[in-house]
């Protein structure tokens, strides 16, 4: 479980956090959703680590993450997997080797048991016979894949997917969304993602919360989200539909 109690983050004189309260659950999908400029994508990189916050607290499972040293910071850190919405592979590296990178950086495995790990987590996510290959050798649909086998290698407690769907088609994407649904039962993971996709929302939020301007406006799940009496909100899915059906 992850909470963020009363978080504020500033970017100089302009307040994009304004007290946020939320808690993300163990072993569900986790959805932080809400318009461009709303300060979701802000709150996840708070949440992960990547911005320190102004005031307020992020706990992990009890744990304080705030005014941590260097060296705690680096060992909560291996327990954090991300997936970054281009995927942010290494495009010198092979396959194997991008999943592996996390190994070489934080363990003292051995190479067999380095290579071994990584070739499970491929498995894991259905990619085959593809160890060397390049990321510009395969498709978008498949480097997002390798992108979830490298955030799983260090078989995290803690997965941040910021936009996993980008730039990917709607039946891709709906095979990435079942995937990390699927990685977030089957270990127990606290998986918190940053999505504007509206399908994803109705196919695997467990546990949402809305951001708007800045605070927490709703929170919730999948089955209560519409008809909700949040009018941003209900503002919020009526466009993104809209724009949808006119893409088609």
């Amino acid at each position: 479980m992850i909470e963020a109690i009363n978080v504020v983050k500033s970017f100089g004189e302009r307040t994009i956090l304004h007290g946020i309260d939320a808690t993300f659950e163990t072993g569900k999908t986790n959805l932080i959703i809400g318009k461009s400029g709303s300060g979701k994508t802000v709150l996840l990189k708070s949440l992960v680590g990547l911005y320190d916050i102004d005031s307020g607290d992020i706990r992990y499972d009890g744990r304080s993450t705030c005014n941590l040293g260097m060296k705690q910071k680096n060992l909560m850190r291996q327990e954090v997997g991300m997936l970054f919405q281009g995927s942010a592979l290494f495009d010198s590296m092979t396959v194997e080797d991008n999943v592996r990178f996390p190994l070489d950086m934080f363990t003292d495995m051995t190479l067999e048991e380095r290579r071994e790990r990584a070739n499970f987590c491929l498995h894991r996510v259905n990619i085959i016979n593809s160890n060397k290959l390049y990321p510009s050798e395969i498709s978008g649909g498949m480097q997002k894949r390798v992108a979830i086998a490298r955030a799983i290698a260090l078989n995290p407690k803690y997965l941040f997917c910021d936009e996993p769907n980008s730039g990917l088609d709607p039946v891709t994407a709906a095979v990435i969304d079942d995937l990390i649904s699927e990685i977030t039962k089957e270990y127990g993971i606290t998986t918190i993602m940053n999505t504007h996709d509206m399908n994803s929302v109705f196919s695997i939020g467990e546990k949402i919360i809305f951001i708007n301007e800045g605070r927490k406006a709703w929170e919730g799940s999948s089955d209560t989200i519409v008809g909700s009496d949040c009018e941003p909100l209900d503002e919020f899915i009526s466009t993104t539909r809209n724009i949808v059906t006119k893409l088609k």
